[in-house]
């Protein structure tokens, strides 16, 4: 009897050290990922915004007198940020939810995805830019390949020194690359926080603005979950991450280095060949004085 009863001490013991390694070792942006509570802060909407479920579920909502929309409680200098969307359902024509990366300051650096609503039946348009000091200009636009309203989707960026790379479900549908050795600005050096609202935007929103809100279906909501920030959090000027460590896998930031395969290109191929509705890159008439340099080395 006793010398179980301190077998079962000693397995104890190593549960209670294997668990206790976890935790230490563990990098805190995975740990984080599950609980809206810990991860974000409302920021207005008086109300229409909620967290629901012990923080596993956010919901944002729009009506005639306002929107909603929540930010980070951290701010990153480089990440790779996955958060599960359920989009407004039905007619969301003239709303707007935009889950975005953001700087402040009036010279701002910013990474959209915006998804613009439309009538019932009608496909939602993403619509993607990115923004250095200020200037943005660069916006691709995308249908789905999926209805956004009947579940939840995984939207993903991937930011670090080497390119951006905006995701849906695991799918590259964007890669906007690090060309600064040749001139073009590139979002390094301002911090950002993740940010997320939903807005009445019918002046220019869907077709144009051709098609308005029709507020008799409101509140038009978009739910939430799953959000994970593995990012290099920046705090009083001094970053998480050792940015000059030349293997960042070490301290779980493979995502530091990651780079789009050959996979990966075949998977930002289809989709930009099959679901591409405006590419600023394309857009002649916009840029009659020569397109931007960024695109004449065809790189986004």
């Amino acid at each position: 009897m006793a010398a179980a009863c301190v077998n079962n001490n000693n397995d104890a013991l190593i549960v209670i050290v294997i668990t206790l390694f976890l935790i230490i070792t563990l990098p805190s942006s995975s740990m984080a990922g599950s609980n809206f509570n810990q991860q974000v802060d409302i920021t207005w909407g008086d109300g229409r915004g909620k967290i629901l479920n012990s923080g596993k579920i956010l919901t944002l909502s729009l009506d005639r007198a306002s929107g909603s929309g929540f930010q980070s409680k951290n701010e990153y200098l480089y990440g790779k940020i996955d958060m599960q969307i359920k989009l407004v359902p039905g007619n969301s024509a003239g709303t707007v939810t935009a889950y975005y990366l953001r700087s402040d300051g009036i010279s701002w650096d910013e990474i959209d995805f915006e998804f613009l609503g439309n009538l019932s039946g009608d496909p939602y348009v993403v619509h993607t830019n990115v923004y250095t000091q200020g200037k943005g200009g660069k916006e691709q636009q995308f249908y789905l390949w999926f209805d956004p309203t009947a579940n939840l989707h995984t939207y993903s960026i991937l930011w670090n020194p080497a390119h951006i790379v905006f995701y849906i479900d695991g799918r590259p549908i964007r890669e906007f690359k690090n060309l600064e050795g040749v001139g073009v600005s590139y979002p390094k050096n301002q911090p950002m926080k993740l940010y997320s609202s939903i807005w009445n935007a019918d002046d220019w929103a869907t077709r144009g603005g051709l098609v308005k809100t029709d507020w008799s279906q409101a509140p038009f909501t978009a739910s939430f979950k799953n959000l994970k920030a593995n990012g290099c959090v920046w705090s009083n000027g001094v970053s998480s991450c050792n940015l000059s460590s030349s293997n960042s896998s070490n301290n779980n930031n493979s995502w530091l280095s990651q780079q789009l395969d050959s996979n990966g290109q075949r998977k930002l191929k289809w989709v930009q060949k099959n679901y591409m509705i405006y590419n600023y890159c394309s857009d002649i008439n916009r840029f009659p004085q020569g397109l931007p340099l960024e695109c004449t080395l065809r790189t986004t």
